[in-house]
């Protein structure tokens, strides 16, 4: 299969390459090509992005990039819907038009937080410009396509130093600092999603004709606060560094954008249909640290 991959240069995209490209014909391209695998789009320019899809004539379309930090969407809403949902409605005319289908990511944030659990079929209600874009854009696939893949995705994990730019990487790089006593919030809930285990379960679903949306997280719900303790624990750390708990008004300068005190997902049509992969989040971050961030701590 010959699969093009647009904003494939983050840490989902890295993951997507290591487990497609000994597969399949890929075509990873992106604004940032610092990453020599990449070839340079802006797919948020359409007539540059049709007219590159077009000519490498691509079996499927993986639409994978974002503006994903909510602080800069919040402060740069026109850059946001441009970037997040416009760009999809690119890519969904684009997929039309050469007769493939469309992956697209979505996110857990599309929803506000006022229950414990979402599955699949939970009406979502974005909270925040990041969130809206993307849910705008999940909106625009359903509504307009006949073969596509909608995943959602949770807290993403993964990439290493150079990619990843989420919540385990900012915990890393405090104890790096040699920080010891980590302020960690404790009123946010939510599911991770290790990029390894997300991109062999969209592989699943490609070997399938069941199209549609799909929440795609790893098992166990669990808090921010749980996370950064079991972190510190692999990293052989727990003796040394005190967590202390807050909540989440104690970053309000620096993380103002709202966000849902849960983003729980739970992969109920992915199991309903046996096609769930995912593993547990534990186990999942015990690999990534492993592969990853423990020789940092010698």
């Amino acid at each position: 299969m010959r699969i093009y991959m647009a904003g494939s240069a983050g840490m989902l995209g890295d993951a997507f390459i290591r487990h497609f490209g000994s597969k399949h014909e890929l075509m990873c391209t992106d604004i940032d090509t610092s990453d020599d695998r990449m070839q340079y789009c802006d797919f948020r320019n359409y007539a540059e992005y049709s007219k590159q899809v077009a000519k490498w004539k691509p079996d499927f379309l993986f639409h994978l990039g974002a503006h994903t930090d909510l602080e800069y969407c919040e402060k740069n809403p026109d850059d946001t819907y441009l970037t997040n949902a416009l760009s999809v409605e690119g890519a969904v005319q684009i997929a039309n038009n050469l007769n493939i289908p469309l992956l697209y990511i979505s996110t857990a944030g599309i929803f506000d937080g006022q229950k414990e659990l979402y599955d699949d079929w939970d009406v979502p209600n974005p909270m925040c410009a990041y969130a809206r874009a993307k849910y705008m854009g999940e909106r625009y696939v359903v509504e307009n396509m006949r073969r596509y893949f909608v995943c959602r995705a949770g807290w993403m994990m993964g990439g290493g130093l150079k990619k990843d730019k989420k919540f385990v990487k900012k915990i890393v790089a405090q104890l790096l600092e040699g920080r010891r006593e980590l302020n960690i919030v404790t009123d946010k809930l939510g599911t991770p999603t290790y990029t390894h285990d997300f991109a062999a379960n969209v592989d699943a679903l490609m070997q399938t004709d069941y199209y549609g949306v799909y929440n795609m997280v790893c098992e166990g719900a669990t808090s921010r606060f749980e996370v950064a303790k079991e972190l510190v624990r692999l990293l052989g750390l727990e003796k040394e560094v005190t967590l202390k708990p807050v909540d989440s008004s104690f970053f309000r300068a620096e993380y103002f954008a709202p966000r849902p005190d849960s983003e729980r997902l739970v992969n109920r049509k992915l199991a309903l249909r046996n096609l769930n992969t995912m593993r547990d989040w534990r186990l999942c971050l015990k690999e990534y640290v492993e592969e990853h961030y423990l020789k940092l701590f010698p």
